[in-house]
């Protein structure tokens, strides 16, 4: 896997804080685990406070800036998955694109990257679908959706009684199969890293568990959420309780570089991990 970026570096450390502080030294420090140079990272944290996604508090030590940008949020939340889930009645989602004009690029993508992050599929050229199994109001997808970058004009509506041709077809839009293998392979890989960490040297341990961390961080936050009958909700499930765990080892491998930076990892805080905050990520 490619390193990350100074950029990403930086806000994935503030963000494993809630709210706590770091010096520049300490994220110095850590990137030059992941051989990031010196200056990238001054110039990613003078670019990151210029644009208000971090700030400086009075003793010269940054933080995440008040205002989240919504695709952080969406990878924060990955420890309450499920509890955003409901049973699923048989009805769908919709979002209708069919009337917008072709997006430029760059709109192009933010619509993409908003469709995968909430989990829709095209049945149709211009009709993307979910199962209506998201425990939350339309009106709040709808908003969400939008701020991840779908257009203004896109309509998002719920749908009932589709003819049974078009209910297999929706039934059928993702592949299911890879979403139960990658679960299985990345359980198997958190286990034996897990059993590994503590015998490795330490900055192996903290390399080690931010990049494998992160790796299944995004993989649960763009994966589909399915309910059953299209998924087994228990293989996912099992995912989420091997992340929490490593999560758990992640704090400790990372406890010792926090306590001597001022911020030792206190409650529920999360383990650095690689989640290439705030970016686009390539979608597939």
């Amino acid at each position: 896997m490619r390193p990350p970026t100074a950029r990403s570096l930086t806000l994935d450390l503030l963000s494993s804080l809630r709210g706590h502080s770091l010096p520049v030294a300490a994220i110095v420090a850590a990137a030059n685990l992941f051989e990031v140079q010196e200056n990238s990272v001054r110039v990613a944290v003078a670019r990151l406070l210029a644009s208000g996604r971090i700030e400086r508090d009075a003793r010269g030590r940054y933080r995440l800036g008040a205002q989240a940008d919504p695709v952080d949020r969406q990878v924060r939340g990955w420890r309450h998955l499920e509890e955003h889930l409901r049973p699923w009645d048989g009805a769908w989602t919709g979002v209708h694109l069919g009337e917008l004009p072709l997006p430029r690029r760059r709109a192009g993508k933010r619509r993409s990257r908003a469709l995968r992050f909430k989990g829709f599929a095209l049945l149709s050229p211009g009709l993307a679908v979910r199962p209506d199994n998201l425990q939350m109001p339309l009106e709040v997808l709808r908003t969400e959706l939008h701020e991840l970058g779908l257009e203004a004009g896109a309509v998002v509506f719920g749908i009932r009684d589709l003819d049974p041709a078009s209910d297999a077809r929706s039934r059928g839009l993702w592949n299911t199969a890879e979403l139960c293998d990658g679960y299985r392979r990345s359980i198997q890989d958190l286990e034996r890293s897990r059993l590994q960490l503590g015998q490795i040297e330490p900055e192996a341990a903290m390399v080690e568990s931010f990049l494998l961390g992160g790796r299944v961080i995004r993989q649960l936050v763009l994966d589909p959420l399915l309910p059953e009958p299209i998924l087994p909700a228990s293989e996912r499930s099992a995912l989420v309780a091997a992340l929490r765990d490593y999560d758990a080892c992640g704090r400790q491998v990372w406890s010792s570089f926090m306590a001597r930076h001022g911020a030792a990892h206190i409650g529920n805080s999360g383990a650095p991990a690689d989640t290439r905050a705030g970016m686009a990520w390539r979608l597939h």
